[in-house]
C-alpha cells in the first residue's frame, strides 16, 4: 500500500508542491514522509494486532461504567502522543499546519488496521473542527483546543429512535436557561440514538455536538429543519478555564447498541434531561448554543462533510485491507491444475491460484476498487487544501467540485470497497468466511458505511436532486472540464486514446441522463432513480481517476503496469455498467414510484 500511497502523493497530487503556500512553507516532502512513518508505525504496533479483539471484546456497561479493552485505552493514547488529533490545526492551537491531504493519507493507516479504534479520533476532530468555523473564541479555547489536545473526546448527536435520515423530526428540546461566559445556556431534554463513541471512559470527558429545537412563544417547536439549533453538551460540566467542576451533566447512556461490524467503537442511545442527574439542582442537560439559533444543521454540515469524507476513506481502507489479505492468500494457496490439449494431468503439481483467470478476476477487481476510491479521497482532500490555500479562482472552482464529489467520496467506496470485501472472501472460498481469517470481518465493518453519515439513497437524492442542478449546473461543468482535459491529454498517448474515447462517450452519456431525468420538471420523477444515477455519476468519475492514473503511471515496471491493468479492467468490466443505470434515469422509469404496497 505504502508505495501506491507515496505515488499517489507525489507523482500523481504532487503535494509537495504545496510547501510553496505560506501554511505548509515549514514543510516538505521529508516532513511529510516522517508524519507518514510515524503513523504506519503505530497502526501497526498499537492498532492492527488488536483488531480481533475489539471485534470480539464488545463494549459492554458493567452498571457504571461502559468497558472497553485496555487495548484499545493504549491505542487511543499513541493516537493522541502523535499530535495527530491536531495536525491540520495552526502551530499556535499546538497543531503541525499540515495539509488536509497528508492528514488524510496518514489516518488511513489507522483505518486500515482498525476502523472501529480509528473512529473515536475521526469524530473527535470533526467536533473540534466544526467548533473552530462556528463557536465563539471561548468555546474554541475551551473545548476545541482540549479535544486537540486529546484531553476530551467529541460526538456528533444528530438522529433520534423516531429520526433517522428525516432531521426535520428531531423532537429534542432546548429551553433558555440563562447566560454563561461559554455561550448562551439551555437545559436539553430528548433522546439521540446511534450515537457513535457516545459513552467511554478513554478520556476524562465527551463534548456533545447535539441538535435540538428551542420553542417559540407559544411552546411549539417549529416544524422542519429551520427550528433546528446545535449545542455544546459536555457529559461532564467545565468551567471557562477549561477545567471540570466535579458536576455531572444530565447525560445519561440508556443502552449499548450491539452491531454487525464496528464493534471496538461504542454505538449508543444516550438520554438528555431524564433527571439521572441533577447540574445546578435540576433536571436537564446543559448546553451551550453554536452559532445562531435555527441554524444548528448548517452548522453540523460542516462536520458532516468532513465525516463523509471519513466515512468514504475508512471504507476503502477496509476494502485495501481484505485485498492485501486475499491477494497474499492467493500466491501460496495451491489449488487446481492448468488444463492442457489432453485435459488435466492429475500427476502434475497443484499451481498457485492466482494463475487461474478468474481468480485474477476477482483481485483485478479489488485492486480497482480500492486504488480508485483511495485516489478519489485523496483527490478531495487535496482539494481541501486548494479551498482552504489557493487564490480566489482555484478555491472556488474547488468548492464547486468538492460540492459534486462529497456524495461520490462517502458512496462510491462504501459499496464498491464493499463489493471488494466480498471478493476476497470468495478468493479464500471456505476459509473466507471463517474467523480464522480476517476479511469476514473486514466486511462486516464495511457493511455499516453504506448507512454511516448519509445513506446510500440519501447521497443520491442530494447528488441529483441538489447538487447537479444548483447553479445552472455549474459545479457538473467544472468536473466535466477537468475530465475534458484528461481525455484531452490521453488522446495524444496511442496507448490510452481508446480509454479516453470511452470515457468521453460516458461523460456526454451522463450529461444526456441528467438532462432527461429533469425534462418533466417533476421531481418525484426526476428523483425516483437517483441511486442509479449516483451509482453511474460515480463510475464515471473512478473512471475519469483511472485515465488521469494511467497518464501518471509510465513506464515498464510491474508498478506502472499494475496501475494500467487495473484500468483497463475499470474500462472493460466496470464502465458498461453505466449504461443500464443511466437508462432507467433518463427513461424517468417510473415503476419503483408507482409501486404499490399491496403488491409487494
Amino acid at each position: 500500500m505504502r508505495q501506491t500511497l507515496d505515488f499517489l502523493l507525489y507523482d500523481w497530487l504532487k503535494v509537495q508542491d504545496l510547501s510553496a503556500r505560506q501554511r505548509f512553507a515549514e514543510h516538505s516532502r521529508e516532513t511529510y514522509d516522517a508524519v507518514l512513518d510515524t503513523c504506519e508505525k503505530i497502526a501497526r504496533e498499537k492498532f492492527a494486532p488488536f483488531n480481533r479483539l475489539v471485534d470480539t471484546q464488545e463494549p459492554h456497561f458493567d452498571g457504571e461504567r461502559v468497558q472497553l479493552p485496555a487495548s484499545t485505552h493504549a491505542a487511543m493514547q499513541a493516537y493522541i502522543e502523535s499530535g495527530m488529533l491536531a495536525a491540520a490545526q495552526d502551530y499556535e492551537l499546538g497543531g503541525m499546519q499540515l495539509p488536509c491531504v497528508i492528514e488524510m493519507a496518514a489516518n488511513a493507516f489507522f483505518s486500515k488496521a482498525s476502523v472501529a479504534m480509528g473512529g473515536y479520533a475521526m469524530l473527535t476532530n470533526g467536533n473540534a473542527n466544526l467548533l473552530m468555523a462556528h463557536g465563539t473564541a471561548l468555546q474554541r479555547e475551551v473545548f476545541a483546543r482540549s479535544e486537540f489536545a486529546g484531553r476530551w473526546f467529541g460526538t456528533m448527536c444528530l438522529s433520534e429512535t423516531q429520526a433517522g435520515s428525516s432531521l426535520s423530526d428531531v423532537a429534542t428540546r432546548a429551553e433558555p436557561d440563562g447566560d454563561d461566559p461559554l455561550g448562551p445556556r439551555y437545559r436539553l431534554k430528548g433522546n439521540k440514538m446511534w450515537i457513535s463513541a457516545g459513552e467511554h471512559e478513554i478520556t476524562e470527558n465527551i463534548i456533545h455536538l447535539v441538535l435540538a429545537k428551542i420553542p417559540g412563544p407559544d411552546g411549539k417547536m417549529t416544524p422542519g429543519t429551520r427550528g433546528i439549533s446545535l449545542f455544546i453538551v459536555p457529559k461532564h460540566l467545565v468551567n471557562e478555564f477549561a477545567e471540570l467542576t466535579g458536576e455531572r451533566n444530565d447525560v445519561a447512556l440508556a443502552g449499548l447498541n450491539h452491531k454487525l461490524g464496528y464493534r471496538g467503537t461504542t454505538n449508543c442511545l444516550l438520554n438528555f434531561g431524564e433527571g439521572r442527574y441533577q447540574p445546578g439542582g435540576k433536571s436537564g442537560a446543559i448546553g451551550y448554543l453554536v452559532g445562531q439559533p435555527g441554524e444548528g444543521l448548517k452548522c453540523m454540515f460542516h462536520m458532516m462533510n468532513e465525516a463523509r469524507i471519513g466515512v468514504g476513506l475508512g471504507a476503502v481502507m477496509l476494502g485495501y485491507a481484505g485485498y492485501e489479505a486475499s491477494l497474499a492468500y492467493a500466491r501460496q494457496r495451491p489449488q487446481g491444475r492448468p488444463v492442457g490439449p489432453a485435459g488435466k494431468d492429475a500427476a502434475s503439481p497443484q499451481r498457485p491460484i492466482i494463475e487461474h483467470a478468474d481468480v485474477k478476476r476477482m483481485l483485478l477487481a479489488q485492486k480497482s476498487y480500492v486504488e480508485g476510491g483511495l485516489a478519489l479521497e485523496l483527490l478531495c482532500a487535496r482539494l481541501v487544501d486548494e479551498q482552504h490555500t489557493g487564490d480566489a479562482a482555484v478555491a472556488q472552482q474547488a468548492q464547486q467540485l468538492l460540492e459534486v464529489l462529497i456524495p461520490i467520496a462517502k458512496s462510491w467506496p462504501s459499496e464498491w470497497c464493499l463489493e471488494a470485501n466480498s471478493l476476497a472472501i470468495q478468493v479464500l472460498g471456505g476459509y473466507g468466511y471463517t474467523r480464522d481469517f480476517p476479511v469476514e470481518q473486514y466486511w462486516r465493518d464495511n457493511r455499516l458505511n453504506m448507512i454511516h453519515e448519509g445513506t446510500h439513497g440519501i447521497q443520491g437524492l442530494d447528488l441529483l436532486g441538489r447538487k447537479v442542478v444548483m447553479n445552472g449546473g455549474s459545479a457538473l461543468l467544472v468536473l466535466a472540464a477537468r475530465i475534458n482535459q484528461t481525455i484531452e491529454r490521453a488522446l495524444q498517448d496511442p496507448t490510452l486514446a481508446e480509454q479516453a474515447n470511452e470515457l468521453a462517450a460516458a461523460l456526454a452519456r451522463l450529461g444526456r441522463a441528467t438532462k432527461n431525468a429533469w425534462a418533466s420538471g417533476v421531481p418525484e420523477e426526476a428523483l425516483a432513480n437517483a441511486t442509479p444515477y449516483l451509482q453511474a455519476f460515480g463510475h464515471v468519475v473512478l473512471a475519469w481517476l483511472w485515465l488521469d492514473l494511467s497518464l501518471c503511471a509510465a513506464g515498464p515496471s510491474d508498478f506502472a503496469q499494475g496501475k494500467r491493468a487495473a484500468a483497463r479492467y475499470f474500462y472493460a468490466y466496470e464502465l458498461p455498467k453505466i449504461e443500464a443505470w443511466l437508462g432507467v434515469v433518463g427513461n424517468r422509469e417510473a415503476l419503483c414510484r408507482e409501486m404499490r404496497d399491496g403488491w409487494f
